[in-house]
């Protein structure tokens, strides 16, 4: 009797997250051959909007797992179209190889909403579950608690402990536009995305419109970041209407200040790597202030933004000692915006439109509190900025 996984998945694209997965599990489990599987259509979830489709991926696949002998690229799912779902390749599955072991893997999220899948009971007839997870406390919790659940049911759940890169399809793609993916991409799979100009890896993002900036921007945005980034670009224009900042200008460094704010921490760091960028002790030490720098790093290699505009985004977290009109401006919308909503942010939203650099020092000072409540480090930069502010509000009196 063989032992035989199946993997499948978006893959789109694949990337070495994917791979060292499949490499873990053949040598977790002991596995006799594991077959992956790109699916057609995941039923609940969207295509990305610049997913290159079925051909690309699986192509890509290919490429990714040239020369694994255990491995198989199964195309079955792409071949019989529309909705993919789980239960008819099981079933499929089930009667090539009926007298073979059968090991289902799923990442932790996928596990954890299995009982919500299409027919669940006939999937864990012929399959067990092979879980991914990495281990931490909160997610093995809810690990153990499910696979009671499951086995209560008599289904059977392998868990697999793996250090697999962390990274999604969806960081991937982010990246891929911002032109440092690559140590995340299998060999072969950079240069056929390259070849072919897949993920927008091609795209001109130089000079675009303010409306085509908004729109690029909101794809490459966590969807629940979009309404932030919108009332901030609302607040920076009014801001710069009131304060004689250039309303352009402050409407591209609003929509592009978060820009990568949705790539996490280590990701923040490979962006820096890969542009060639030396960070300081404490950016070092506190990679989620990172997307402020990363975003002005961004915001002048991919899409060309003046030198105004990059200086803003990249003082917009911490700020800094002299900070001109629109970077104050940037600074102060970012934090009062419509639909920010915390303790003393009315005060702050009453005096932007008063006192541009009251509005700066309180939101700094509010900044600076909180961080000390909580024990964590503060920007140098910002101790600098309530340092000059104070200086200047003292040579004001003389």
């Amino acid at each position: 009797m063989a032992r035989i996984g199946i993997y499948g998945g978006s893959f789109d694209p694949v990337h070495t997250g994917h791979t060292q997965a499949a490499s873990f599990a053949i040598n977790a489990l002991d596995l006799d051959r594991l077959i992956v599987i790109p699916s057609s259509h995941t039923p609940g979830k969207e295509k990305a909007y610049n997913s290159p489709g079925d051909a690309h991926r699986l192509e890509m696949l290919k490429l990714a797992f040239a020369g694994e002998q255990k491995i198989i690229v199964d195309d079955r799912e792409l071949v019989r179209g529309g909705n993919s779902y789980t239960v008819d390749t099981v079933c499929q599955l089930a009667k090539e190889f009926p007298e073979d072991d059968l090991i289902l893997f799923v990442g932790t999220d996928m596990f954890l909403s299995f009982l919500s899948w299409y027919q669940p009971e006939t999937i864990l007839r012929y399959v067990s579950l092979g879980v991914f997870f990495r281990g931490e406390k909160n997610e093995l919790e809810a690990i153990e608690k499910q696979k009671t659940a499951i086995e209560a049911m008599g289904g059977r759940v392998q868990l697999v402990k793996n250090p697999i890169t962390a990274i999604s399809s969806t960081d991937l793609r982010r990246m891929l536009v911002f032109g440092c993916a690559d140590p995340f991409l299998p060999v072969g799979v950079g240069a056929h995305i390259c070849k072919n100009g897949l993920y927008d890896t091609a795209a001109d993002f130089h000079g675009l419109s303010e409306e085509a900036l908004a729109q690029t921007v909101t794809r490459l945005l966590k969807p629940s970041r979009v309404a932030h980034v919108m009332g901030c670009r609302q607040a920076a224009v009014e801001l710069a209407d009131l304060w004689g900042a250039d309303p352009r200008d402050a409407a591209r460094a609003a929509l592009l200040h978060d820009i990568t704010k949705a790539l996490y921490g280590p990701l923040q760091l490979t962006l820096c790597q890969q542009y060639g960028v030396c960070l300081d002790a404490f950016s070092t030490q506190n990679p989620k202030t990172l997307h402020a720098l990363t975003g002005s790093l961004v915001a002048q290699r991919i899409f060309g933004e003046n030198k105004a505009v990059v200086e803003a985004i990249r003082h917009h977290t911490t700020g800094k000692a002299n900070m001109n009109v629109l970077e104050t401006i940037i600074y102060v919308a970012d934090y009062m915006e419509p639909n920010r909503d915390f303790p003393g942010v009315q005060a702050l939203r009453d005096l932007a439109y008063t006192d541009l650099d009251g509005a700066l020092k309180l939101g700094l000072e509010m900044t600076v509190s909180l961080l000390r409540e909580q024990g964590r480090q503060i920007s140098p930069e910002s101790l600098d900025a309530l340092v000059y502010l104070n200086s200047r509000k003292k040579e004001s009196k003389c």
